[in-house]
């Protein structure tokens, strides 16, 4: 069965984005394998305020040979043909993109989508690149209200430029 993997660039107060969306402050490491970290997927889930506007620019050669889905109440399958919109995410969905063979799942940014899938169980790791950057402000890493949840460190890594990779696997 495929893991659902939240992966995510954090700054060191909490924020998965700026207070407009920005994104950049994420520090680019040269020693991160970017082309390893994508190997290991083959589908992406994201909520609509991670995939519109700058995901959706890039067309569809953002995440070729990605099966992309896109939570969202409000966006129109017909206006993205490139992606997968999900109106409404739940345990039988989840159970059947989790149960089709292949690589794992991304659970790419998005911190109500996170709560959300975390809430029903369905989160397997939690996995934060942290960027030593304060924004004060922005998008939260898990907005309120938040259940408690407990993790166990499955590894780590510390870089030269002052990132740190932390790996957690949700204990049930």
């Amino acid at each position: 069965m495929k893991k659902i993997r939240y992966g995510v660039a954090m700054s060191l107060d909490g924020y998965i984005a700026g207070p407009n969306g920005e994104y950049d402050w994420i520090v680019h490491d040269p020693e991160v394998n970017f082309a390893e970290i994508w190997a290991q997927f083959d589908t992406l889930l994201m909520g609509c305020g991670t995939y519109e506007p700058g995901i959706a620019a890039m067309g569809k050669k953002a995440f070729k040979g990605m099966k992309t889905f896109v939570a969202s109440r409000t966006m129109r399958q017909e206006d993205h043909p490139g992606v997968t919109v999900i109106s409404e995410l739940n345990r039988d969905w989840i159970s059947r993109i989790r149960a089709q063979s292949g690589k794992d799942i991304w659970l790419f940014g998005g911190g109500k989508l996170f709560r959300s899938l975390l809430e029903l169980g369905d989160v397997d790791t939690v996995e934060v690149h942290i960027i030593p950057v304060l924004l004060g402000g922005g998008i939260s890493f898990l907005p309120p209200p938040v259940q408690q949840t407990t993790l166990k460190l499955s590894s780590h890594k510390v870089y030269p430029t002052g990132c740190v990779s932390l790996f957690y696997d949700v204990q049930r």
